[in-house]
């Protein structure tokens, strides 16, 4: 959609110009996370530099490289219409000065992408660079919040399960680093459009692997210089859906397995939807007549329930299971060991060096229906009792642990903190008498300190020094048009993982 960006924000933006001060000069603002629903101590940063060059290319496009009279007569007519009145004389100015200036006379900072920002420390500001363009710091307000909440939100949900299946393989005597794979991205269909997806799923990137959203690609290439083919981005597996399975008929069950095992992909991993009609059967029937045959493979077989108690389908009915005491009754029904340990009776397998079950490498298990960090955890938990390591069962995480979400779960919100009118510098804040705190702003100029502190009320010479010191972490990223200090995905995911809060807490598990 071609939209001219003076339309790319809320429509009391447009009355803002007419309310400033006059002489008003310069608009400071800051974008922070003000509280953690979770109980998060901190947010990823992810989606600056995606929001930044689609907000260039958006202004470049529909704006500039456009005559100005097509502009013009845009914002005219739908201003007369919608607000009922003509055009002012300060928003025909504004327009005409903007236009012809062939740029977007915007400072942005920010702190590195993948940077473990604590709540409440500001990870980006804003300001105008020409005075007579105050207007347009938080004009792109609305752009900028609806670009980067979710992307930040996402990736901090998408950090916070990986730590908490790190530590489960800890415990069970895993490698984290064997992890990568065990947390499968299948958020795309359940988005609010192909955006939400691209940008949910590149932020389940940073944390896993592996994905089905195939468009966390090229945005990831398009915005953030990566090449699937040079930088190993993400991967997935062949995979069957219950229209394949259902497709043959329900007495051909059995056999479609076969061929597929055998025929169709005699090797590598393969993802087998199992529960279209009857999983105990699959797991009971089936698969102990094709053990053969699948132990032959040069590859893994991966069964996939879909239905169901997800943790009762995987580690059996919890009636059996009292802390990590199993029922040592003869047991009868598959469902009442759940399918890891029916696969660990057929196929057997390994054990981990704390001496917990792995299964054979040619058998595992896939679940992607309704996983969040609750439900992972408590199979993992259910499963360690029975003796099992964490790296049975790979998680989808799909749009129910992505999409459970708003702007408020962690409380973004850019706002303004200081401003020049006519020469004079002023702080600016909100404090409602009314509030909890929560919507209680910084003031003045703001600095983010090496410790990933803030510092605020600062004026512009000590903010100045500041920066020229090399004291504040928040960097450039973008100025009168152009990018500033880009980074590469792989760069980010790196920075998330070797950060000390996350090798300190790795190390502490450890020991």
């Amino acid at each position: 959609m071609k939209m001219n960006p003076l339309f790319a924000t809320d429509s009391y933006k447009w009355s803002h110009i007419l309310m400033y001060p006059p002489k008003t000069e310069m608009v400071y603002s800051t974008w922070t996370p003000r509280a953690a629903k979770d109980g998060s101590a901190h947010v990823v940063v992810f989606g600056v530099q995606a929001a930044l060059r689609k907000l260039n290319e958006l202004w470049r496009v529909n704006f500039f490289a456009r005559p100005l009279g097509q502009i013009q007569h845009e914002f005219e007519r739908t201003h007369k219409n919608f607000l009922l009145e003509d055009v002012r004389k300060e928003w025909t100015d504004a327009i005409t000065r903007l236009h012809g200036l062939g740029y977007l006379p915007l400072e942005i900072k920010a702190l590195p992408e993948g940077t473990l920002c604590p709540i409440k420390t500001p990870y980006l500001t804003i300001k105008n660079t020409d005075a007579k363009c105050a207007w347009l710091t938080n004009f792109v307000e609305t752009f900028l919040s609806t670009e980067l909440w979710l992307p930040a939100t996402d990736a901090t949900i998408a950090y916070n399960n990986r730590k908490m299946v790190n530590e489960w393989a800890i415990k069970t005597g895993v490698s984290p680093d064997d992890m990568n794979f065990l947390g499968h991205g299948f958020e795309m269909r359940g988005m609010q459009g192909i955006e939400s997806g691209m940008k949910s799923g590149a932020a389940h990137l940073l944390s896993w692997w592996g994905t089905d959203t195939l468009s966390a690609i090229p945005f990831l290439e398009e915005y953030y210089d990566s090449e699937l083919s040079v930088d190993y981005i993400a991967g997935s597996v062949p995979a069957s859906e219950h229209s394949v399975m259902s497709a043959w008929g329900q007495g051909n069950e059995k056999e479609l397995f076969e061929w597929l095992i055998t025929k169709r992909f005699p090797t590598g991993i393969l993802s087998v939807v199992s529960d279209t009609w009857n999983i105990w059967k699959v797991v009971g029937e089936y698969l102990p007549e094709l053990k053969d045959k699948i132990m032959a493979r040069d590859g893994k077989l991966v069964i996939r329930p879909d239905s169901g108690d997800p943790a009762d389908i995987l580690c059996g009915l919890r009636s059996l299971v009292t802390g990590s005491i199993v029922a040592s009754v003869a047991i009868r029904k598959l469902q009442d060991i759940g399918v890891v340990e029916a696969l660990w009776q057929i196929f057997g397998g390994t054990t981990s060096k704390h001496g917990y079950k792995v299964l054979n490498s040619h058998i595992g298990v896939i679940y992607g229906d309704s996983m969040n960090y609750k439900n992972v955890n408590e199979i993992l938990g259910r499963l360690e009792a029975k003796g099992f390591a964490a790296n049975n069962v790979v998680f989808g995480f799909g749009s129910y642990n992505y999409t459970y979400v708003t702007r408020d779960t962690y409380g973004f919100a850019l706002k303004s903190t200081a401003c020049v009118v006519d020469g004079e510098f002023r702080e600016i804040f909100k404090d409602p008498i009314t509030d909890n705190g929560l919507k209680k702003s910084q003031r003045g100029m703001v600095v983010v300190n090496p410790d990933l502190t803030y510092t605020d009320g600062l004026s512009l010479c000590e903010y100045k020094r500041i920066h020229g010191l090399g004291a504040c972490l928040l960097k450039t990223v973008f100025c009168d048009g152009e990018e500033r200090n880009t980074q590469t995905f792989k760069e980010i995911r790196e920075r998330l993982w070797k950060q000390p809060q996350v090798s300190k807490k790795l190390k502490e598990i450890q020991k």
